[in-house]
């Protein structure tokens, strides 16, 4: 009898376990505050990027209109409609070789080296001293009524890399039933690398008050042929939320489940 009833306990243990295995799933949304106090700003202005890397996607030009495009929809902030400055040019401008004579106007310019075409990070680290001109910023910001100003730079760049592969392959086994079971290749891939640094300045002041840098790549197998503003704007997609979680609070949706 003991036995018995240590069966039948554990049996309802069992049934319980089972009836407990119904759940009811409840939608929830976790709030994240912005990374930077916009609250001082009416106004945002992407002003434009030091791009470089491959010449199939004008960088400079794209990351404008993206971004813009996305604060239009998701930010508090009015979206002020600008030409893209050319900050390359810009930079340019405000320099001269470091071995050459300062400009015959009297006019102020650093001493450096800029790069005639921009391949990697190194040759961006040329154009730092864009970003800490505090003078030109605040110009810019009193053109536009002190907004806050996005800017940065942007490095595209194509990318191979070689290895082994695991992919999905179907096989029929000894009855003909059809079985999917991974397979290592080796193959070679190509694909693209994104680096952008975003910059904030304060129109007011022409000082910066924040930046943050990415990097996302994308590998393509070689059967598969995508252009390379779509890689562009695939890679961007990626790093779109970090970006408005900068200058506004957003949601993380998510779920939780309670037992029944």
């Amino acid at each position: 009898m003991r036995r018995v009833g240590t069966l039948v306990s554990l049996g309802l243990v069992l049934v319980g376990i089972g009836a407990c295995t119904n759940s009811l799933e409840i939608p929830i949304e976790t709030p994240i505050q912005p990374k930077l106090d916009v609250s001082p700003f009416q106004r945002v202005l992407v002003a434009g990027f030091i791009a470089g890397g491959t010449d199939e996607v004008d960088a400079n030009l794209e990351t404008v209109r993206l971004l813009r495009s996305q604060l239009r929809t998701r930010s508090s902030l009015k979206i002020i409609e600008a030409d893209v400055v050319p900050l390359t040019e810009v930079a340019a401008e405000h320099a001269r070789p470091a071995e050459g004579e300062p400009p015959a106007d009297g006019s102020s310019a650093l001493a450096v080296n800029l790069p005639k075409k921009i391949k990697d990070e190194k040759d961006l680290e040329s154009y730092d001293f864009v970003f800490g001109d505090v003078e030109y910023w605040k110009k810019i910001g009193e053109e536009f009524q002190n907004p806050l100003i996005v800017t940065g730079t942007v490095l595209f760049t194509p990318h191979s890399a070689s290895g082994f592969v695991q992919r999905e392959q179907e096989v029929y086994d000894s009855f003909g039933r059809r079985v999917v079971q991974p397979v290592r290749t080796y193959m070679e891939r190509k694909g693209f690398i994104l680096r952008p640094k975003f910059i904030f300045i304060d129109g007011r002041t022409g000082t910066q008050l924040y930046s943050e840098t990415f990097r996302e790549q994308v590998l393509y197998n070689p059967q598969q042929n995508t252009p390379a503003l779509s890689s562009y704007f695939e890679l961007m997609d990626r790093l779109i939320p970090s970006f408005l979680g900068t200058l506004s609070s957003q949601k993380i949706r998510g779920a939780r489940y309670l037992l029944k």
